[in-house]
């Protein structure tokens, strides 16, 4: 008797974590330096944080981060095959474009690099959002433009969702931005976990309908 409960406890506890390693989608972010912890500690950037804290909730997803400083759209690119190869993959959220709007890339270039690597997950039915980049005002307010209206135009060619810059009210706050006024310092990282966790949730509620 007591041999068959204990039996049946371990295979409902087996079959419990089963049903819960199943469950866990992981969202692959392909992005730059201001996923990447860039200037503190990997486990104190965002995504690590996120990761914590979804951990801590049992959510029915994680991040893997496949983000590198200094990345552009085309890095992303040329990354991705092998990303996709490798990693288990149920959602592609992108963040690349500031490095290429920092660079002045022309965004004709930015929009087909895009398109490309969506395209390529797409191919492989990962369903993908993509976020909307800003660059600081000083590039002059057409370049600014043409570069903020890429995204959006990606976002409704493919009919994939558009995310929110989480650096939106980040940026404009210098106590939360590091010396080169570019990235976010680590007093920023937990403010930037609220936008993304709640971000992702209505994202990953949205996919699941």
């Amino acid at each position: 008797m007591i041999k068959n409960t204990f039996f049946t406890l371990l295979m409902f506890c087996l079959l419990t974590l089963s049903a819960q390693v199943k469950a866990t989608n992981s969202i692959v972010l392909l992005g730059d330096s201001l996923s990447a912890s860039y200037g503190m500690q990997q486990n104190e950037g965002w995504v690590s944080l996120l990761n914590q804290t979804l951990n801590e909730q049992n959510a029915p997803f994680m991040i893997t981060n496949a983000s590198i400083s200094g990345e552009t759209t085309a890095g992303g690119l040329s990354r991705l095959p092998g990303i996709l190869s490798k990693e288990k993959v149920d959602y592609l959220l992108i963040e690349l474009g500031g490095n290429d709007g920092l660079r002045g890339f022309p965004p004709k270039l930015i929009k087909n690099n895009l398109l490309q690597i969506i395209r390529l997950a797409k191919a492989k039915d990962i369903p993908v959002a993509i976020m909307n980049i800003r660059i600081p005002p000083n590039y002059g307010p057409r370049y600014n433009q043409l570069f903020t209206d890429t995204f959006a135009q990606v976002a409704k060619q493919e009919n994939i969702p558009l995310l929110q810059f989480f650096m939106e009210d980040i940026a404009t706050n210098p106590k939360l931005m590091q010396a080169d006024g570019i990235h976010p310092n680590q007093a920023a990282q937990p403010l930037i976990v609220e936008v993304m966790h709640k971000q992702l949730n209505q994202l990953l509620l949205k996919s699941s309908k």
